[in-house]
């Protein structure tokens, strides 16, 4: 019954926060466009530093992930292995 209790919390939580998220108001894009273009180096840096940015987006508006002004399909390939070198860091380490 415990069990059935936490899955039922779990699922009503996630529910609130998705109805929670799905009120976000937009954001024009052309402000976001504007100043430095980004490229193969900095998506490699904000791809590492995702999990921070992200809980600093949660408590400022003016914190970003994933930069929008950058130059395509580097900042895309270097923001990617960024973000990916955390699950190299946590993987499968050997128990002796």
């Amino acid at each position: 019954m415990k069990k059935f209790r936490k899955m039922f919390l779990l699922t009503a939580v996630l529910f609130v926060c998705c109805c929670l998220v799905s009120c976000a108001d937009a954001e024009p894009v052309k402000t976001c466009l504007t100043g430095r273009n980004y490229g193969l180096i900095f998506g490699l840096i904000h791809g590492f530093i995702t999990p921070l940015s992200f809980i600093a987006s949660l408590f400022n508006d003016n914190v970003a992930i994933y930069g929008l002004n950058n130059s395509g399909g580097l900042y895309d390939l270097g923001f990617l292995l960024g973000s990916s070198g955390w699950g190299f860091l946590a993987g499968n380490r050997s128990r002796k």
